[in-house]
């Protein structure tokens, strides 16, 4: 192929020119945000601005926002900082919920705690449609609420695509006064993101998944939520994380969620439209694959079961690292819905909770839309996939 077609738009998405040309002014520029002079005030003043453009987007207030290194950070900061704030001594305020589905920068901080014995945690069980199972989320609640500290629950899953239930996932937490986290880094610009009107103490985003620059992201944590800190040093950003701020990511970070919030719904209606494609297209090509996730696109009442640009499709009889690599060799870039471990593939966690066997795990690819997908696309990906599964599977035999 003379181009490359990209749809792992869930790993990282290109910068949009709003984005790029709001970094750029500000990397001409010389200002730390915490001096006192001209040249900080005008730093502190860029990133305030951002902070508002942010808050007026997502529907939160600005003081609710802790600028951080990215999504990695900001859930890092809200497991571990939210668990310890609630401890305050209570040793018996030890206990996580998480879905069995989070992503590894939810699951990883929270798997430290346990074997540092400054927590336990408790995985919820999924449907295999990858959403969570509110009974035996509500059970996992009530059997002795006095011992949670924190409930964690993402927005949309970044393999399977399916959005969580948060509403429910809320209402019940509160109902014994437990603080709910949610990482939306993909849920931001794709589905309608309201963090007042969702009732989270704590929200994760991200730039580089909304076209912003990487290395730049947020945790919004209420005011009336305790968090201990992670990071010690010049306490900016409430002290809940010390450092000097990078102002022109930042800067890059609020032009792209402004122009990705605005634009929300027709890109997600366009990529709907994509997604439709690609998956009768694959269908057509290869019979007996299967589409993980939710079937339905929305409920009954109109909320979203999925992401509208996230195809996660498993191909019986192949090993997805070497079905990736076939398409990539034809100018085709997706993803595998398993993590590598020291080089050796391991089954995607998220399917195995789905229920999937682990053969079927490690079958899988994500094609994953943005805004710079096309028809085009689409059209490449169809005609190369039936080739590399027949290669694929001829491989494994």
């Amino acid at each position: 192929m003379s181009r490359t077609v990209y749809l792992d738009h869930a790993a990282t998405t290109p910068m949009v020119p709003a984005a790029l040309e709001a970094m750029t002014r500000q990397l001409a520029v010389v200002g730390n945000p915490s001096s006192l002079h001209a040249s900080g005030r005008r730093a502190r003043r860029v990133v305030e601005e951002a902070r508002e453009q942010i808050a007026a987007a997502i529907g939160c207030r600005p003081g609710e926002i802790v600028f951080t290194s990215g999504g990695t950070e900001a859930d890092n900061l809200a497991v571990k900082g939210i668990t310890w704030a609630r401890q305050g001594g209570e040793s018996d305020r030890r206990l996580v919920l998480a879905s069995a589905v989070e992503h590894h920068a939810v699951l990883d901080p929270l798997q430290w705690l346990v074997e540092a014995g400054e927590a336990d945690l408790e995985l919820l069980a999924v449907g295999d449609d990858g959403r969570l199972d509110l009974d035996r989320y509500a059970a996992a609640l009530e059997r002795d609420p006095r011992v949670v500290a924190l409930v964690s629950v993402m927005w949309a899953n970044n393999e399977s695509g399916a959005v969580q239930p948060l509403a429910e996932v809320v209402r019940l937490a509160h109902e014994h006064g437990i603080p709910v986290h949610s990482d939306a880094v993909q849920a931001l610009g794709v589905l309608p993101l309201d963090v007042a009107a969702s009732g989270l103490d704590a929200v994760t985003i991200t730039g580089h998944k909304v076209g912003g620059p990487v290395g730049v992201g947020a945790l919004v944590v209420r005011r009336e939520v305790g968090v201990t800190p992670l990071l010690h040093g010049g306490g900016q950003e409430r002290d809940l994380r010390s450092g000097t701020l990078d102002v022109p990511a930042i800067a890059g970070f609020a032009a792209a969620v402004e122009q990705a919030v605005a634009q929300q719904a027709a890109h997600a209606a366009r990529l709907a439209d994509l997604r439709e494609l690609l998956v009768r297209g694959l269908r057509a090509a290869v019979p007996d694959v299967v589409v993980n996730g939710p079937a339905e696109a929305f409920a009954a009442d109109g909320s979203p079961l999925r992401l509208p640009g996230v195809v996660h499709a498993s191909f019986p009889g192949c090993e997805g690292d070497s079905l990736l690599m076939l398409l990539d060799a034809r100018g085709i870039e997706c993803s595998t819905g398993s993590a590598c471990s020291a080089g050796v593939p391991q089954a995607s966690h998220v399917l195995l909770a789905m229920g999937r066997e682990d053969d079927e795990a490690r079958s899988s690819l994500r094609f994953s839309l943005g805004h710079t997908s096309t028809a085009d696309d689409v059209a490449a990906v169809v005609a190369a996939i039936a080739p590399c599964v027949e290669r694929a599977r001829a491989a494994r035999a």
